[in-house]
């Protein structure tokens, strides 16, 4: 009988399903020779799972699942850069890809794709035949792409979270119903797949707009109405582009098919081929399982058992956890007891604050079962609400602190027990207030970063998102913001429960998830011997902090301001008025209307463009954008540092407690916030002198190991570059020899300025600095800084082959690699415009600079043990130098043994071409030892 009337088709998105399986499940590979099969196991699982939920009077009459044939399709054809961002496919994927086909037909599911269409162009085209034929479609899937088909018969399922989306569903997502969506994506544009609508419209503006204009042709044809300037000159700016982008949202609702619908009728699968099928990939619960249910013998599947830890089971979903409240010991007990039969824990804190120096911990969750976790409540208020904040009644249904903390502690510094957290160091450094050492651990932030850095943000939610397919519940709606914002402590238990109870379990199955991708990746010895131990390393540094004089500093500020007000003065006279220097807009006027210089761009404000780039150009033909950036760099250095820093200085221990980020910089150099002082400034002399209001205790020492010219000894290595190696190892000026080599200067007659341009061009080439770049540096004429540059290629042959092989290996893999292994991803590498120079420059430059961030690395690790019996602590790292506190009288020694641990650190698994040296200072404040 032909599709018509009373018959129900079902499409299924065929992609959404391998990815979520893919995502959801540990890896899995086939005993018998390793192939990864752990996609392909929970696509058949979920295939069965639709099977079996699909049965009575609803049943669909006909079923497909539609595949994406190839990357490149006809949207290709009209922007070459749709879905230019998308991330390269996981290699364990990329072989299961044609066994979820397999697995489709061994179902005996009619599987179904097209060369130069997208999967959703054959749902957009199956789903209009069978409306028009006069039956429905269930789309099975939650592609917001594919909202645009729902209405007249059509509706889609998401399989996920159980819920049937009709056009009301997509009113709800969108804001517009189906037939108009297409508009607001047009306009809101998709960062995933590239389409680039407009520029600042999101969805919400997108569907006022449209449901104010009516359609996007007629919002286009009117946007000189719209009254809001900044939207108006957008829409006008970009209508092209949104039209483009218009084009590539729409579904083909004709694609060229050669099959029917009658062709996708639901037929019985045939046991035999289909338990043919998953014996061969050793399936044994789902053959067994199958086979009962077509109730026939199971085949004999050999004895050999999927690889350990990845074992054939499926995590019971989000939507389906048990999250409860601990507020006794005996139930405190229980959970011990669990933990101990298990041998691992996730664990998680909540706070009443993001800084560890000062929060108060408010609770504890852990989660030993993915799907079952606990939230242990320590100092919940009894109330919310804006006349009860101040209430210090505790909530009715907690633990004692004291009593929780006691049962806990032995567990969290037990040796034989594996803590598993998300960002670690935080919720170490909060139990380290309470005098609890949490030990052995493993952080799935620190994992991600180690397999994955380059490729995305390392978060939570982020990493929840991607690879559990699960949205955490957000923090905003439980804390509120503004004035009205409140902390944990006085969130509702009720609240409270589920919120962090999830956070525990998300990290446990994370881990799950990273743990065997970790050897999957080859990045295990990264994280094991470069990430996870720099932890309690940081955790050391950062709550000792070091002492900052407030007076000092005031004195610096008070200095700034007024060379600030001379420069002003100067800055006016050359400008032939007064204005607001720091005025943007003011300054432009000045530059390119008044004054006449060349290269004034407005924005789409009608200002001026007057960026450092801009100004640092400019300032190579005149004088007074130069001065207007040294005010700036005042203006900056005074509200940054010499006043914020202030603020910083810790009450009760008088010190700048700053907190590393491990995972801050895709290289592996890290980071540091509240303050920042991996920033300060040192190339200016007002940039120097923010170091001198670091000093130390009374009768202490400043000792500061700085490791000289790293990165042009690592490139002398890592390119190979004889005449480099061998000044290195001849302890030449290398600034000086290199100026020689390259202006035929003798070494007796190099001045000051030739040596600094040579120094300029040195460090410049190992960023892939342009002649522009160069020119800005330099403050010179471009083709001069071109002229610099080619002519050390000439002399240095071998850093273009560097630079070339460097790219060319990333372009092929994706990443680069440092001499340690980390991998550094490099996913814009084959972009096309700016974005393609900025990743080229990146990939050639980050060997280098990730190499020098994993010795230092490697150093820091290697320190405490090194200094454990000296008095002195450390304090700093800031890139390649390391700063010390230590006692009078024992600096010689800290320097001996620590220069000698910085010197040898990446012994003895890379031994370099080049030694290693550093250099040593010591002095009351950083400045002096510096």
């Amino acid at each position: 009988m032909a599709f018509g009337k009373g018959h129900h088709l079902h499409l299924i998105d065929g992609s959404a399903f391998i990815f979520r399986a893919y995502h959801a499940l540990p890896p899995l590979t086939r005993k018998s020779d390793g192939l990864p099969i752990g996609a392909v196991s929970g696509f058949c699982n979920m295939l069965q799972r639709y099977i079996e939920g699909n049965t009575g009077a609803d049943a669909p009459t006909h079923v497909a699942v539609i595949f994406d044939k190839g990357s490149h399709t006809f949207r290709n054809e009209m922007y070459d850069q749709y879905k230019a961002n998308r991330e390269a496919m996981p290699e364990d994927l990329r072989p299961q890809m044609p066994l979820t086909r397999e697995a489709t037909i061994a179902f005996n599911i009619a599987c179904e794709e097209k060369e130069g269409y997208e999967a959703d162009d054959i749902i957009a085209t199956l789903s209009v035949q069978a409306r028009e034929a006069g039956g429905r479609c269930t789309i099975i899937s939650s592609d917001k792409d594919l909202m645009q088909l729902v209405g007249g018969g059509v509706e889609m399922f998401d399989a996920m979270k159980n819920n049937l989306i009709d056009r009301e569903g997509v009113h709800a997502k969108f804001g517009v119903y189906p037939e108009r969506v297409v508009d607001v994506q047009a306009l809101a544009g998709d960062s995933v797949d590239n389409v680039p609508g407009a520029p600042g419209i999101g969805i919400k503006t997108a569907a006022l707009l449209i449901n104010e204009y009516g359609d996007l042709d007629a919002l286009l044809e009117r946007a000189g109405e719209i009254k809001q300037p900044k939207r108006r000159q957008t829409l006008i700016d970009n209508a092209e582009q949104i039209r483009l982008s218009r084009r590539l949202v729409q579904l083909d609702e004709k694609t060229p098919l050669d099959f029917t619908l009658d062709d996708l009728e639901v037929r019985d699968p045939d046991p035999e081929k289909l338990l043919s099928f998953l014996s061969q990939m050793e399936f044994r619960t789902l053959t067994k399982r199958i086979a009962e249910t077509l109730k026939v013998e199971a085949p004999v599947i050999p004895e050999a058992a999927p690889t350990e830890g990845a074992a054939e089971i499926e995590a019971i979903p989000f939507d389906k956890a048990s999250y409860t409240m601990v507020s006794d010991k005996e139930t405190l007990q229980t959970w011990l007891d669990k933990i101990y039969a298990r041998g691992y824990v996730a664990v998680d804190t909540e706070t009443t604050g993001l800084n560890d120096m000062t929060a108060d911990l408010v609770g504890i969750s852990l989660c030993v079962e993915a799907g079952e976790a606990c939230y242990i409540p320590l100092i919940h208020k009894a109330n919310r609400g804006d006349d009860l904040f101040g209430s210090d009644d505790l909530a009715e249904g907690q633990m004692g602190f004291e009593e929780a903390l006691r049962m806990l502690t032995p567990m969290l510094e037990d040796q034989s027990i594996l803590k598993i957290g998300q960002n670690m160091k935080y919720d170490a450094k909060i139990f380290a207030q309470l005098n609890i050492g949490v030990t052995p651990f493993d952080d799935t932030m620190l994992m991600s970063y180690a397999m994955h850095a380059g490729l995305h943000g390392h978060g939570m939610d982020a990493l929840s998102e991607r690879y559990l397919n699960h949205t955490p519940i957000p923090i905003k709606p439980l804390l509120g913001s503004g004035k009205s914002a409140i902390t944990f402590d006085k969130v509702p238990l009720e609240d409270a429960v589920p919120y962090a109870a999830e956070d525990a379990d998300i990290t446990l199955r994370l881990w799950q998830h990273f743990k065997p991708a970790l050897h999957r990746a080859q990045t295990t010895r990264v994280y094991e011997t470069l990430e996870r131990p720099l932890v309690p390393v940081l955790m050391q540094m950062e709550r000792h902090g070091v002492k900052v004089d407030r007076d000092t500093l005031s004195r610096m500020s008070n200095a700034f301001a007024q060379k600030m007000a001379a420069l002003e003065a100067e800055i006016h006279e050359l400008a032939g008025r007064p204005f607001n220097v720091g005025s943007p807009k003011q300054l432009g006027e000045i530059l390119f209307d008044e004054m006449g210089l060349e290269g004034g761009k407005k924005g789409k404000t009608g200002a001026y463009a007057t960026g450092v780039d801009v100004l640092e150009d400019l300032a190579t033909e005149h004088a007074m954008p130069a001065r207007v950036l040294d005010w700036r760099q005042l203006s900056k250095l005074k509200s940054t540092y010499t006043d914020a820093l202030q603020t910083h200085i810790n009450a009760d221990t008088g010190r700048v407690h700053t907190s590393y980020s491990i995972t801050g910089a895709s290289t592996g150099r890290l980071s540091s916030t509240d303050p920042n002082l991996q920033n300060i400034p040192i190339r200016t002399e007002e940039g120097r002198r923010i170091r001198e209001a670091f000093v130390a205790e009374e009768g202490r020492t400043l000792v500061a190991l700085d490791y000289s010219q790293i990165e042009l000894r690592l490139l002398a290595h890592i390119a190979d570059l004889p005449s480099l190696k061998q000044a290195f190892a001849d302890g030449l000026d290398i600034h000086a020899m290199t100026a020689s080599e390259m202006f035929n200067v003798p070494l007796a007659e190099m001045t000051p300025d030739i040596r600094r341009q040579a120094k300029a061009i040195n460090f410049g080439v190992i960023y892939g600095i342009s002649g522009f770049g160069l020119a800005r540096n330099l403050r010179i004429p471009r083709a001069e800084a071109q002229g610099f540059i080619d002519r050390y290629f000439e002399r240095f042959p071998g850093i273009r082959t560097y630079m070339d092989d460097t790219k060319a290996f990333a372009k092929e893999h994706g990443y680069v690699q440092t001499l340690f292994g980390r991998k550094i991803h490099t996913p814009e590498i084959a972009s096309k415009g700016p974005r393609a120079g900025f990743a080229a420059r990146a990939a050639i430059n980050a060997p280098i600079q990730g190499t020098a961030a994993d010795v230092i690395r490697r150093a820091m690790i290697r320190m405490p043990d090194a200094i454990a019996d000296l008095p002195a602590k450390m304090l700093l790292q800031v890139h390649d130098e390391l700063l010390f506190e230590v006692d009078k009288g024992a600096e010689d020694d800290l320097i001996s043994v620590a220069r000698n641990i910085m010197e040898n650190a990446s012994d003895p698994v890379v031994k370099l071409d080049v030694k290693l040296t550093v250099d040593a200072g010591t002095g009351s404040n950083w400045a002096e030892a510096h």
